[in-house]
């Protein structure tokens, strides 16, 4: 596909959210390198294997663990898993608990060794970094655990998460690394009115939802090292590419960036915000005139969507301009590790064709 029906800057740059539709992170790597090598500051291994639908893999890794049961007698297959939630076992106080290795620091370091055997190969180019996408505490606690022991447990996950990164943080030179952050359940509590009205459970166990979400965050945004690349993805769910609540306009993304901005103590190396496949209208995009992040925060906006390519993302950039005067650079709106096969080159392309290299 030819880069001649680019739009002119402020496009620059594309962003690899995470999970991507390939079998295994060689293929994940060395596709997106080919594709989008120019465009590209880091690459995901695509999230493959048992994290093929993002967090859904850990109930069963905490089930793993002394003292912890599962709601319900019946396992609720998706492909290889069991997503039925979990619960405290009878008598069992969270604070005595240990949990079994939760899979993130285990997947990161296997793939790091294909990353780093490429980059040295000259596959992946030098300056390019090693991308993690690690789910926040909130999401997990509130999507997979009873709830009335998510408050006691919320504590004891955010810790075992910390241990999974310190372990990464250890392995990986930090010149070479880059964590991500993805918020989604946190749209579905700030969004609550509306995900309730569709039959949902709120699953906050707070009362401030906007300081308890965006301070949250915040605290993870802290745990990476200055050294490290660390990033935001915002997200409003992609169950059989479907949000749980579909956005109105940027107007809470922005309040929830800012926030999270205000009240994390290192810089935020860069921001994804996630744009809808029909929101080609400006009043989509009029909030981020409001959005205070410093200027060397990169902004990647998810308006690539393989059902209608470039073309459409060319149609939503040109809406975005009318509000976004800084530089920015695109992506598709969540991960694709789901969408149906034989769709991620022709996606990659849409990238290439409206976007500019770095």
């Amino acid at each position: 596909m030819s880069d001649t029906t680019a739009p002119e800057a402020p496009v620059t740059g594309a962003h690899l959210v995470g999970s991507i539709n390939f079998e295994d992170a060689e293929t994940t790597m060395r596709t997106a390198a080919a594709e989008l090598g120019d465009r590209l500051k880091r690459i995901p291994d695509g999230e493959v294997g048992e994290r093929f639908h993002w967090i859904a893999f850990q109930p069963g890794r905490i089930a793993r663990s002394a003292g912890i049961g599962r709601v319900g007698d019946t396992p609720i297959p998706l492909r290889m898993l069991d997503i039925r939630p979990v619960r405290l076992e009878e008598g069992v106080r969270a604070e005595d608990l240990e949990l079994e290795p939760l899979g993130y620091a285990e997947a990161a370091l296997e793939s790091w060794e294909t990353f780093a055997r490429l980059q040295g190969e000259g596959i992946i180019p030098a300056e390019t970094r090693f991308q993690v996408s690690l789910p926040t505490p909130l999401g997990v606690v509130g999507s997979f655990v009873r709830a009335e022991d998510r408050a006691a447990f919320e504590p004891v996950y955010e810790t075992a998460l910390a241990a999974e990164l310190s372990q990464i943080l250890a392995a990986i030179p930090h010149d070479r690394l880059a964590i991500q952050w993805d918020a989604a359940l946190e749209f579905a509590i700030l969004e609550s009115a509306a995900y309730a009205a569709r039959g949902g459970q709120r699953p906050e166990w707070f009362e401030d939802v906007w300081g308890g979400t965006s301070e949250r965050l915040a605290r993870q945004i802290d745990r990476v090292p200055e050294d490290v690349e660390v990033g935001v993805h915002l997200c409003y769910g992609d169950v059989a590419e479907k949000h749980f609540v579909e956005p109105a306009d940027t107007g809470n993304l922005v309040r929830f960036a800012n926030l999270v901005v205000a009240a994390a103590h290192r810089p935020l190396t860069w921001l994804h915000l996630p744009v809808p496949i029909e929101r080609d209208d400006a009043e989509y995009f009029a909030a981020l005139e409001g959005l205070e992040i410093p200027a060397e925060t990169e902004l990647y906006l998810g308006l690539v969507h393989r059902e209608d390519g470039a073309e459409g993302a060319a149609r939503r950039i040109e809406a975005a301009r009318a509000h976004v005067t800084r530089p920015f650079g695109v992506a598709t709106e969540c991960g694709f590790g789901r969408a149906p096969e034989g769709t991620t080159v022709p996606l990659f392309e849409a990238h290439r064709a409206v976007a500019a290299a770095w």
